[in-house]
């Protein structure tokens, strides 16, 4: 099991984060176009979930897994949507996303006077912490 990468987005469609881990395919667009391609599509299946649901969904999408990696959603009250895309047998992790968030994003930077939370963050902090908090998830790969 693996861990690939991960983007943060604030609810405007702007990349707050990116950061990858195992990633070994690049897309062969410009990192820009990345960023657009990836919000637009999530925002796409939110809205395919949402009007196809047989029943009233209160969280909706929360992942969709192809037969080479699956994409892991997680979306706050306030709009922050995080993708962490993850080798395909990775079961649900919303809890860990969930996890993420409060112990790590609002620790460092929410609670950061410094980081404008509608900028890309900048955080060595912030990016250190996520970096080990990613690291000491079971399913990150053993080096």
């Amino acid at each position: 099991m693996t861990i690939y990468n991960i983007y943060i987005f604030n609810r405007a469609g702007t990349c707050l984060y990116y950061h990858e881990w195992n990633r070994k395919k690049r897309s062969g667009m410009s990192q820009e176009e990345e960023f657009k391609l990836m919000f637009g599509m999530l925002f796409s299946l939110k809205s395919f979930v949402s009007r196809l649901s047989p029943t009233d969904q209160i969280q909706g999408l929360s992942s969709y897994r192809t037969s080479q990696y699956k994409l892991n959603f997680y979306e706050t009250p306030s709009g922050l949507k995080i993708i962490l895309n993850t080798d395909f047998s990775v079961g649900n992790i919303k809890d860990t996303l969930h996890q993420l968030y409060s112990q790590v994003f609002v620790e460092y930077v929410v609670k950061n006077p410094i980081c404008d939370q509608d900028q890309p963050i900048k955080s060595e902090l912030f990016n250190s912490k996520l970096d080990e908090f990613v690291k000491s998830l079971p399913f990150y790969p053993e080096t």
